[in-house]
């Protein structure tokens, strides 16, 4: 195949993020499993598909509305041994998403580090991704920011 009649290659994007969790690793962990992340993300309503009822567990898969699009979720880790958390979802003819979390105790807090790879799956798409992955760059202190209050709250403080 010829430069000329290659196929155009998809939009890629890889974004990260860092933030701290304000407790320890074993309070802020769960925090991050689907179900779980109902407790202090307000706009986060999955629609589990398996298990049910619902539970953090590896391998759930679960919807979730976005816009007018309906994407559909899978955890491909859950594994705490390595602290590590990844989700991919896809939103048909438009978008793979894939987030992975990896979790550091740091004394009485817990480091946060969220990679977000996007890949579009149409050439139109291309732009929305490039959009999403410019959210996806500052997102850090806005989840920061739930979960912090979310821990403050249940611990009191």
């Amino acid at each position: 195949m010829s430069a000329a009649t290659s196929p155009t290659p998809a939009v890629h994007t890889r974004e990260q993020f860092e933030f701290i969790a304000d407790a320890p690793l074993d309070l802020a962990w769960p925090l991050f499993g689907a179900d779980a992340e109902r407790a202090w993300a307000p706009d986060w309503h999955p629609a589990f598909i398996w298990p049910v009822p619902a539970t953090d567990e590896a391998g759930m898969v679960f919807k979730v509305v976005q816009g007018d699009r309906t994407a559909v979720w899978v955890n491909t880790a859950l594994d705490r041994v390595a602290n590590r958390i990844q989700y991919v979802y896809v939103i048909p003819e438009l978008v793979v998403t894939v987030i992975t979390l990896n979790l550091r105790p740091t004394g009485p807090a817990t480091h946060v580090a969220v990679t977000y790879e996007r890949t579009a799956l149409a050439d139109a798409a291309g732009e929305t991704v490039k959009q999403m992955a410019g959210r996806d760059k500052i997102a850090g202190p806005e989840w920061a920011l739930q979960i912090n209050n979310h821990l403050r709250a249940g611990l009191g403080r």
